[in-house]
């Protein structure tokens, strides 16, 4: 079996998610990001935002841990509109999720500690929440978890700090063999928590 590269393997994921729908966007670095995060949420609430409304926004966005962050995501955002008005900013629609709009790019670098160039990053309204890391075949997988590990420490809390919203880390070296263990391996452990959680 010959070893594809790491950037074949991440033309060929990002070619497979635009044909499922994902709309393919090219974002650089940070100032992308926000770009697009701004433009994002405007079309998934309907709305125009300033760029000081958006300012704040930003700022509501990073407060807390990764673990406050998770109940940000989920909640609705009370703006205080430049006119005075208020207006309810909805970041994830968790119960009709097929209103949310999805995105996917590759290479986005940010500046932190250290400069980080990430693989593959799926967006929900314009905020990152999958982070895909790619091995070539033949490299252990654990150097895709160690780097995702740097990430996290050199650049992940830097500027706008919105790479804190990743709620799945997916590695891969496009081995479907490995892919399926993992996902049965995942269902198992899932399966017998919540037969726990049924006995309490």
């Amino acid at each position: 079996m010959s070893k594809q590269s790491e950037a074949i393997l991440e033309d060929n994921l990002v070619k497979q998610l635009s044909s499922q729908g994902y709309e393919k966007v090219i974002i650089k670095d940070e100032n992308d990001l926000l770009s697009n995060l701004k433009s994002q949420l405007e079309k998934h609430n309907k709305t125009t935002l300033s760029d000081t409304e958006f300012e704040r926004i930003l700022n509501h966005l990073n407060k807390g841990n990764v673990f406050e962050k998770a109940k940000i995501l989920r909640d609705k955002f009370s703006l205080l509109k430049d006119n005075g008005d208020t207006s309810y900013i909805e970041f994830l629609d968790s119960e009709h999720w097929c209103q949310n709009l999805f995105q996917v790019t590759q290479q986005v670098t940010i500046d932190g500690a250290y400069k980080n160039r990430y693989d593959v990053t799926i967006l929900i309204n314009g905020l990152p929440l999958v982070q895909i890391e790619l091995k070539r075949r033949g490299l252990e997988l654990k150097e895709a978890f160690n780097q995702i590990n740097r990430y996290q420490k050199h650049s992940y809390g830097f500027n706008s700090a919105l790479f804190h919203y990743v709620q799945i880390f997916v590695i891969s070296n496009g081995d479907l063999d490995t892919l399926n263990d993992t996902y049965k391996s995942s269902m198992l452990k899932l399966v017998k928590a919540e037969k726990l959680y049924e006995k309490k």
